[in-house]
């Protein structure tokens, strides 16, 4: 499975884990973050789930949700539709 590295900015996830996930190639990854097609939020558990931390990833109405122990190994992965939100005005 594709390594995740966390870093004093938070967490860096190899391209070819979200590729699979949203059928792109790894190499267009980066460019789809950098001009906000993909998105991606991160939490960090507390109380019972002190310790885990939870990598969502969004993309062309899609998400892929990471929880990671610990040790920064994934313990669930799981993949839903998830439609954008209209912003109110």
């Amino acid at each position: 499975m594709a390594g995740i590295i966390a870093t004093d900015e938070g967490f860096q996830v190899e391209a070819e884990l979200l590729g699979e996930e949203f059928d792109l190639p790894p190499e267009e990854i980066a460019e789809r973050m950098r001009d906000g097609r993909i998105t991606s939020r991160c939490e960090k558990g507390e109380g019972a789930d002190a310790g885990r931390w939870r990598l969502t990833f969004f993309h062309a109405g899609r998400a892929l949700r990471l929880t990671l122990g610990a040790d920064f190994q994934i313990l669930s992965r799981a993949s839903f539709d998830a439609p954008r939100q209209r912003r109110a005005h």
